[in-house]
């Protein structure tokens, strides 16, 4: 049975119409101490900064650029208080160098809220978790699709690894697919111009999936038996994952997870939460080995570039160099069992990594130096995050 945590109330909204009479009561400087620039990072403001009380709305302000034109801001009720208390806006700032913002009372006409950045549920193909912003999409398997598989039943599904959506366009496909997916008219197996679903997962750890490693062996999970949505936005989108408890030589696992992605970003934020072991393994499947493993120490990624029907991807893990304990590209004859793993030291119970993939058929990496050349900007930006202040 799959037990369905009741989401939040969430206030997702993008200001249409922002007035520059309006009086600004906050300074946001935002700076950029890199040679890079700064555009698709998330910067989080909330009611306490702006020094706004309970009685407040938050909903109320928004935020200009110098030039005074409006971002677009993406409202969050984390406290489930049925109020925003928090803000979410993406900066562009420039290299070495620092944006200031103003926060002012804002005058609205109508609401127009953008999901981009998207996440559900998806009983209409067996039990899915899908999610999705304007650059990829994935989606994990739930316990009916789990049962079905081991009751013999067509369709179903034993994975708790990632699997990946290669999308090129901006816009949401999730819902598109699976609409003509249930409706058959037509299939997410096939690209039509917009993508496709040809990525292989089956017990492999696909992009992201998760193994502990006593000795030699790595342990794995089922599929997840619960989930909860925490937000959609034209900014973010976020939700928890929790899986069943399951054995490692003897070690019974406890694992959930909260899996987040912003607008513009390739790669998901992974906080993978573990009792039991003291260390995670982050694996991405070699498929059929014809591909090329690179691993980068200084800046604390793993990466596979192969080729895929006609074209090529790259799937990636990133996380903080110092919380890496090793690294290993794992080769066996058992179908899906080859996979190249980042092994990641528990802190308080947590491993937080990023992970995700770039399609050569996308437009957005011609070829592996590219897709490295990403990854390689990605982890300097994790290293110096942008500097914010209000005044």
């Amino acid at each position: 049975m799959l037990f369905i945590i009741k989401s939040k109330l969430l206030f997702l909204f993008t200001i249409v119409l922002l007035t520059s009479c309006n009086t600004a009561i906050k300074t946001i400087t935002v700076k950029n101490n890199l040679d890079i620039l700064r555009d698709f990072e998330t910067v989080e403001i909330s009611k306490t900064d702006l020094n706004l009380t309970d009685k407040d709305s938050l909903e109320s302000y928004g935020i200009l650029d110098i030039k005074e034109i409006p971002k677009t801001i993406q409202y969050v009720d984390n406290n489930g208080d049925g109020k925003a208390d928090v803000m979410l806006f993406q900066p562009n700032v420039n290299p070495n160098t620092h944006s200031t913002f103003t926060v002012v009372k804002i005058s609205k006409e109508g609401i127009n809220p953008k999901e981009i950045c998207y996440s559900r549920f998806v009983p209409e193909r067996t039990d899915d978790y899908a999610w999705e912003n304007d650059k990829v999409a994935f989606r994990v398997f739930g316990p009916t699709a789990q049962k079905m598989f081991e009751d013999g039943v067509e369709g179903g599904t034993l994975s708790s690894g990632v699997d990946c959506w290669l999308k090129r366009v901006e816009y949401p496909i999730i819902n598109k697919w699976y609409k003509k997916h249930a409706e058959g008219t037509g299939t997410y197996h096939e690209d039509t111009g917009e993508g496709l679903d040809n990525f292989h997962v089956g017990t492999s750890r696909g992009c992201g999936g998760i193994a502990i490693k006593k000795d030699s062996t790595y342990y794995i999970s089922k599929n997840f038996i619960k989930y909860k949505t925490l937000m959609n936005g034209p900014i973010r989108t976020s939700f928890y994952l929790e899986y069943a408890d399951w054995d490692a030589a003897g070690n019974t696992i406890k694992e959930h997870r909260i899996i987040t992605l912003d607008k513009g970003n390739n790669l998901s934020k992974f906080e993978i939460s573990i009792t039991g072991s003291d260390k995670v393994s982050v694996g991405l499947t070699l498929h059929e080995k014809k591909g090329t493993v690179t691993e980068n120490d200084k800046n604390g990624w793993i990466s596979y570039w192969e080729p895929l029907e006609g074209s090529a991807l790259g799937t990636a893990v990133i996380a903080e160099p110092e919380s890496i304990s090793d690294m290993e590209k794992y080769e066996t004859d058992k179908k899906d069992l080859s996979n190249s793993f980042m092994q990641i030291k528990l802190n308080d119970k947590k491993a937080i990594c990023y992970v995700g993939f770039g399609w050569k058929k996308s437009g957005q990496f011609s070829n592996n130096e590219d897709w490295q050349n990403y990854l390689n900007a990605f982890a300097t930006k994790l290293k110096s995050p942008l500097e914010v202040s209000i005044n």
